[in-house]
């Protein structure tokens, strides 16, 4: 979302957000402020739900009810291959079969994760967090945050934090990185800082300067507005918000974005920087009709512009200093897997697009997530999409973690006391549950996310170590 400005839905009408078959759902979505959406959404959810084949009736996500906490439950779902592009002189050697979804582990804390992890190794398997975290600004309702931050570092588990204007909270994580240092420990805390107005991002939108003269000015000025307190080595630093795929004049600009974010980029690798690249908004970019290519179609896939791919290939390259930013919503309190994989889901495209020309997956940062622009729902529901949406960002490594939006303020809806109530059983959450992954990489099925969630066996419904049950279980 645009700090202190328009939101996304007033910014972008009219244009191609999405595959053409969903254009005119999200084209309503865009024109809706703070409401809950319309009757629309659940009809795209039935249509892309519907794309899944179950092993007997799924409850359907508009319902958000899930399976209960085991595996081979006959609500999960069973994978459809999907269509394949055919091969062209261009395209990498075909990737493996679609890895299995990551198996959701929960146990009482304090979880010995490191034993874990040691035990998924010696299988051939490997172990990812729960890697959903909170975006902070300026002001805002954030009771709770220092315990938040103390109990997961404690526990050992990644934190994921985006901070604008204020680089309070992620100075309090890099000084417990710093300690953990001191005693030859790693927790992979992951934080985010961008400073915001129009001085910060108005000459990339200036067409009077070339693209990279642009990036000269861009990286300046939001290099040295970076707060002193902050060490380069320790975050990310994003320098654009939602740029869209239009230009103000009107004109699709991503080879001037594609331009752009690989000057940077090297400016950021040149003076040891960590750079977060494009921030492209909800459905953005056009994905050429993915995941349901149809040849001759015509639809254009923005990843694959000539100088795009080029800033990939960069990327792909410094994934530990370059990282795609994305922001992803469900746009709706109904549930983080509506719209699913155009809205949430939608950085799969991104991997499919470079598994298919050879480059290797670069690291993404998903630096704003949730549901819609001014609500949240009640926190027994909203754990219920997170522990959706954690198994999906855990089957891809590259996926350093997702920001909640937002603990800032002022905002619409009071939006930072919605919030709010996430962080306690959100630390719950965290501190209880992790994932069993295999390692490598597959081709992309989004098939293997669309439905439910499970958890293993081995704790009651009713006596997980977080402050409600969860999954629920679903109703005759």
């Amino acid at each position: 979302m645009k700090q202190f400005g328009s939101s996304i839905r007033a910014k972008i009408p009219g244009r191609q957000l999405v595959t053409l078959s969903l254009l005119s759902v999200v084209m309503a979505l865009t024109l809706i402020g703070c409401a809950t959406m319309s009757a629309a959404v659940r009809e795209a959810s039935s249509q892309i739900t519907g794309k899944v084949a179950y092993s007997s009736s799924p409850p359907m996500v508009g319902t958000l009810k899930y399976a209960p906490a085991m595996f081979g439950s006959p609500f999960d779902p069973t994978p459809v291959p999907t269509a394949t592009p055919s091969p062209t002189a261009t395209s990498a050697p075909a990737i493996g079969a679609p890895l299995p979804a990551p198996t959701a582990v929960v146990a009482y804390p304090p979880v010995d994760f490191e034993a874990a992890r040691a035990k998924a190794q010696a299988q051939g398997k490997d172990l990812a967090f729960v890697e959903i975290g909170f975006h902070r600004g300026l002001r805002g309702n954030a009771s709770g945050w220092g315990d938040y931050i103390r109990q997961l570092n404690d526990a050992g588990v990644p934190i994921f934090v985006k901070s604008v204007d204020n680089a309070g909270p992620l100075f309090e994580v890099q000084q417990l990185m710093k300690q953990n240092e001191q005693v030859g420990r790693n927790v992979p805390h992951v934080l985010v800082y961008r400073a915001t107005g129009p001085r910060y991002e108005d000459m990339f939108h200036n067409l009077a300067l070339s693209p990279e003269q642009a990036a000269a000015i861009n990286w300046q000025v939001n290099r040295d507005a970076a707060p002193k307190e902050l060490d380069k080595n320790y975050y990310w630093l994003e320098t654009l918000n939602e740029p869209s795929r239009y230009g103000r004049d009107g004109n699709l600009h991503i080879e001037r974005l594609a331009r752009f974010s690989l000057a940077v980029a090297k400016l950021a690798v040149a003076e040891g920087y960590k750079y977060a690249a494009l921030s492209f908004e909800v459905g953005v970019p056009e994905v050429g009709g993915w995941p349901d290519y149809k040849p001759g179609a015509n639809l254009p896939n923005d990843w694959e512009d000539p100088a795009m791919l080029e800033f990939l290939r960069y990327a792909g390259a410094h994934r530990d200093q370059v990282a795609i930013a994305l922001h992803e919503y469900s746009l709706t309190t109904d549930g983080a897997a509506v719209g699913y994989p155009y809205l949430i889901g939608r950085f799969q495209a991104l991997f499919d697009t470079v598994d298919r020309h050879g480059i290797p997956r670069p690291t993404v940062l998903i630096t704003e997530w949730g549901w819609e622009y001014g609500a949240v729902p009640e926190p027994e529901k909203a754990l219920e999409d997170i522990a959706w949406a954690s198994r999906l960002y855990a089957a891809y490594p590259q996926v350093l973690g997702a920001a909640i939006w937002y603990l800032g303020g002022p905002w619409c809806c009071n939006i930072d006391n919605q919030t709010q109530r996430l962080i306690e059983p959100l630390t719950g959450y965290a501190k209880s549950h992790y994932f069993i992954i295999d390692p490598g990489i597959g081709r992309i099925d989004p098939s293997l996310f669309a439905g439910s969630f499970s958890t293993q066996q081995g704790l009651t419904l009713n006596n997980l170590p977080t402050p409600f049950p969860r999954p629920q279980i679903p109703t005759p």
